[in-house]
């Protein structure tokens, strides 16, 4: 009882600082609720507690909705914990897990958190100002010290990603904001020009089914991100690390369950089913 008080007053001085928002925010009350529920809940857990599997797991269930950041005219922050997909959900735990750590559980400060993950530099200035893709998103967050890659020991890190991305000026037909503005795609495409080219170190999928190699380089609640060969792609899909007694699982926002889950099969079982995967990437939240 005492711990249910504990939160009721958490989301109570959460939803408090609600008109403080982040500009203009495309959110439902039910969102920030949610968020103030989530952030009370957590100051209530010890300090061992894997703060990304436990945001993680209170989304399970969640149905899988795909752009979800689109439809507005002017671009703005969208906080949406109804509907997810495996970026979203990503953003969404790193989000609450990065105001964990600061002990700032305030829905103002997801807002903040949110769009210093989701923006280049941290800033909204319009479309392009999206870290549309994920490369952009690990290096842009590391510069700003709250994600770190992690590229060793060397096995499992035994490949190398060069990263070549052009797919949304290629197929700006694609996204409703490049039909809709085409003045953007130069922009978008000088952007991919400045992320190709890159070399990032990434674990094979044959070596995904080594659990006691991998366990030297991946802990619960890392963010990975899986590499793909598709033309003018970097990364496929996203999701966070399980550890399981058969093996290394990924908790995602999946398009195939049509919602939130921890996939019943092992991560290197799923990559096998999809011959585009070429291996993962671990992206760590920073403490």
């Amino acid at each position: 009882m005492k711990r249910i008080l504990y939160i009721i007053i958490g989301i109570t001085a959460c939803l408090s600082s609600y008109a403080a928002g982040w500009g203009s925010v495309k959110a439902l009350p039910q969102d920030s609720a949610t968020i103030c529920r989530l952030l009370a809940e957590a100051e209530q857990q010890p300090a061992s507690t894997c703060l990304p599997l436990f945001f993680a797991q209170k989304f399970v269930g969640i149905p899988y909705v795909a752009h979800t950041l689109e439809g507005d005219k002017q671009e703005r922050l969208v906080v949406n914990t109804r509907q997810l997909d495996c970026t979203t959900l990503v953003e969404t735990v790193t989000a609450l897990t990065l105001c964990a750590q600061r002990k700032d559980y305030s829905w103002l400060a997801y807002q903040q958190a949110l769009v210093g993950l989701r923006y280049r530099g941290g800033v909204i200035d319009g479309y392009p100002s999206r870290l549309h893709y994920f490369t952009e998103w690990i290096t842009d967050n590391t510069k700003a010290g709250v994600v770190n890659e992690v590229q060793t020991p060397n096995p499992p890190f035994t490949a190398v990603q060069t990263v070549k991305v052009s797919y949304m000026s290629t197929h700006p037909k694609s996204y409703q904001a490049l039909k809709e503005h085409p003045e953007y795609v130069s922009v978008i495409a000088k952007q991919e020009r400045q992320v190709s080219g890159a070399k990032y170190r990434f674990i094979p999928k044959k070596l995904v089914g080594k659990s006691q190699l991998l366990h030297k380089a991946i802990k619960d609640g890392d963010i990975i991100a899986i590499t793909c060969n598709k033309t003018g792609l970097d990364i496929a899909h996203l999701g966070f690390a399980v550890w399981r007694a058969d093996g290394l699982h990924l908790l995602n926002a999946s398009q195939l369950h049509h919602k939130v889950v921890l996939e019943p099969m092992t991560l290197y079982q799923y990559l096998k089913k999809h011959p585009s995967h070429t291996g993962i990437r671990i992206i760590r939240i920073t403490k």
